[in-house]
């Protein structure tokens, strides 16, 4: 049962079955031919503002005397059934409307309800907690083999931390916002005291508050009427927000939501322990409210399940900031799953415009550096300088060597999606998906290839991937040719026997070899693994590592199932040039009995190899009539055509 009040853009939420209302979706897609959406984008138009949360806070606030409640804004409406669940717990404020900026993007992907606390409410903790804890049964009896994310905001995730610690058999997944649970050491704790005795620290707690919720620039102004200089025309809405902020925690408020801090602190603190969900903790590194950069570190130690993302710039109102989307962090983290494990082909979410453009610019370096060279095949065997000899429709498997440090995957994601709006799902070793035990330390390359589609290497995710007609890219020769020794340069490390063949001709996939060189035009290896393994520093950290990482191939023999974890030590050399040679289609559909013969599998695993060698062979041998194979010859034709101009190489 719902109820809906036409003034207001929410709908309380009563009970499980209660529905959410949504306004139109102002999201385009593009889709190909075989209905896979590759990139979506965003109305750039609708996105809110902080003013937004101070007009949206105002309207709730008004004529409000009913009890703490749930409710769904409409903008949050457009989720497929399958969505999980997702409560938000507000901060000091307790208004509900903290994520009105993560809104638009959120109500795709989840089921959003936000907890409103009253401003006159006197609900203690104990009973606010036990409110939360009923809707997260009640949701899980309804639907138990889905999560429930609890998105909490500063007080909200003592709340969140409290209500898991509480209940460790229900699946919940924790994303804590400058977590209060710091706040004994924090400025609104020292202020409980002033603003008992001395009526006038209200107003500049309430300044404090909201220039933690605006910006450097209004800091700046704040400070200037805090010391009584004129105030500029330019922040006029600064007494608006003062004013609104002042009716949302007026003085006995105010207090009150300070008490709660506390006991809510104390309590959370007291019961990390228990908490076993999966948590996220985002922190700022900006926060002057609260310790938030120590206290999230802290945290990740003591919580066993838990990652954390640092924001350097950012203030205590973290998600109410420019730039901050939530989504994109979820799903860089690894943390958006409909069930009860992540399922890497159906709960994956295609890029939106802005996080591809970012990934263009995070990339942007080495792509300038290296200029990369597209080469294609077409149909009748003819190499074209583009990528129009490649597939829109899937399922396609491309093949080929692993660079040294995969330095050649994201400049091949890049273009397939500049050039032919295509999404290649890159498989990597899992490392690079697990958090802590069992994986690689948390690092901004990690948070990349999961937005854009990175899938942890096994027969079952590929099997999904191409029964999901997905272009996937596979380098057989995995870790031991991205790690590879001195020496080793475009040597393949393939395993005997053909692992990939069969799947492909299951679902009638192409399989496209491919080569691609560059990587001994930009660094030289100067320490590899056999040097490591002979300093007892580096060999004692290597073994330590190799102790937690995950690992595959356990059940073969030979070169390829060498795959100890290193960092190779390379050399920058002056940037050469990266070149992609992506040989002609070869179809496997309709050939599933031939191909089930081990002979024959074997004999088109072995072609697939063979063309491989031979697109590297092909491209060390055409770069040397580049003459824009160096980066110097490359910046002059750039400064006379423009340096975002497509470099010319050399004649096919």
């Amino acid at each position: 049962m719902t109820k809906t009040t036409p003034k207001r853009n929410f709908v309380e939420k009563e009970s499980s079955e209660a529905a959410a209302f949504s306004t139109a979706t102002a999201v385009k897609s593009k889709t190909t031919s075989t209905g896979t959406t590759y990139l979506s984008e965003e109305s750039e138009g609708n996105r809110k503002s902080l003013k937004d949360y101070f007009d949206e806070a105002k309207d709730m606030i008004k004529a409000d005397g009913a009890p703490p409640r749930w409710f769904s804004p409409l903008e949050c409406g457009s989720h497929s059934p399958d969505s999980p669940l997702l409560l938000f717990l507000p901060g000091i404020d307790g208004v509900g409307v903290g994520l009105t900026r993560q809104h638009q993007r959120l109500g795709k992907i989840f089921d959003v309800w936000s907890l409103h606390i009253p401003v006159k409410d006197r609900t203690s903790f104990t009973g606010l907690v036990q409110l939360i804890e009923r809707t997260i049964r009640s949701e899980h009896n309804h639907s138990p083999n889905k999560p429930i994310y609890l998105v909490g905001e500063s007080l909200g995730a003592c709340f969140a931390l409290a209500v898991a610690a509480r209940n460790p058999h229900i699946d919940l997944v924790l994303v804590l916002s400058n977590p209060a649970t710091s706040f004994s050491m924090s400025v609104p704790q020292s202020t409980i005291s002033l603003l008992e005795f001395i009526p006038g620290q209200m107003t500049l707690t309430l300044c404090h508050i909201l220039s933690s919720m605006t910006g450097d620039p209004l800091k700046m102004a704040i400070d200037n009427v805090v010391k009584g200089i004129s105030v500029p025309p330019t922040i006029q809405d600064l007494s608006t927000y003062l004013s609104v902020l002042a009716d949302i925690l007026p003085n006995e408020t105010l207090l009150w939501k300070l008490e709660l801090l506390k006991s809510a602190s104390a309590y959370a603190n007291a019961r990390l322990h228990s908490v076993k969900a999966q948590t996220l903790i985002l922190y700022s590194g900006k926060d002057q409210m609260m310790p938030s950069e120590e206290e999230g570190q802290r945290l990740s130690r003591e919580l066993p399940n838990c990652q954390t993302r640092r924001f350097d710039d950012n203030g205590h109102f973290l998600l109410l900031e420019e730039g901050v989307d939530l989504v994109t962090i979820i799903k860089g983290a690894g943390y958006y799953r409909r069930g009860k494990c992540i399922n890497y082909v159906s709960d994956f979410i295609p890029l939106t415009t802005t996080e591809f453009n970012k990934f263009c610019e995070e990339i942007r370096l080495r792509s300038d550096l290296t200029s990369p060279v597209m080469l294609s095949t077409l149909e009748d065997g003819k190499i074209v300088a583009d990528l129009s000899g490649i597939p829109s429709e899937g399922p396609v498997l491309y093949v080929g060597y692993h660079n040294l440090l995969g330095l050649e995957a994201f400049p091949m994601v890049q273009q397939f999606m500049i050039q032919r709006n295509v999404l290649v799902r890159c498989v990597a070793h899992p490392m690079f998906f697990e958090s802590k035990d069992g994986g690689l330390p948390d690092f901004e390359g990690n948070d990349t290839l999961r937005i854009v589609g990175g899938v942890p290497a096994s027969a079952v995710n590929l099997y999904k991937l191409l029964s999901s007609k997905s272009h996937v890219m596979l380098h057989p020769g995995g870790m031991r040719e991205a790690l590879h020794r001195k020496g080793e340069e475009y040597k393949l490390f393939w395993p005997e026997s053909s692992e990939f063949v069969r799947m492909s001709s299951t679902f009638g996939a192409k399989i496209i070899p491919f080569g691609a060189v560059g990587e001994d035009d930009i660094a030289q290896i100067v320490l590899d693994y056999n040097d490591q393994m002979r300093i007892p520093f580096l060999k004692s950290q290597i073994e330590e590592m190799n102790k937690r990482v995950v690992k595959l191939r356990t059940d073969i023999t030979g070169e390829v199932a060498n795959q100890p974890v290193h960092l190779p030590l390379p050399i920058p050399k002056i940037p050469g040039r990266f070149y992609y040679y992506f040989g002609k289609p070869i179809e496997t559909k309709g050939r599933k009995q031939e191909l089930r013969d081990r002979k024959k599998s074997q004999k088109l695993y072995l072609q697939v190899k063979g063309e491989v060698e031979n697109c590297i062979a092909y491209l060390k041998e055409k770069r040397q009539n580049d003459p824009y194979r160096n980066i110097l010859p490359r910046l002059i034709y750039q400064a006379t055509h423009g340096f975002r101009a497509q470099v010319p190489t050399f004649e096919l």
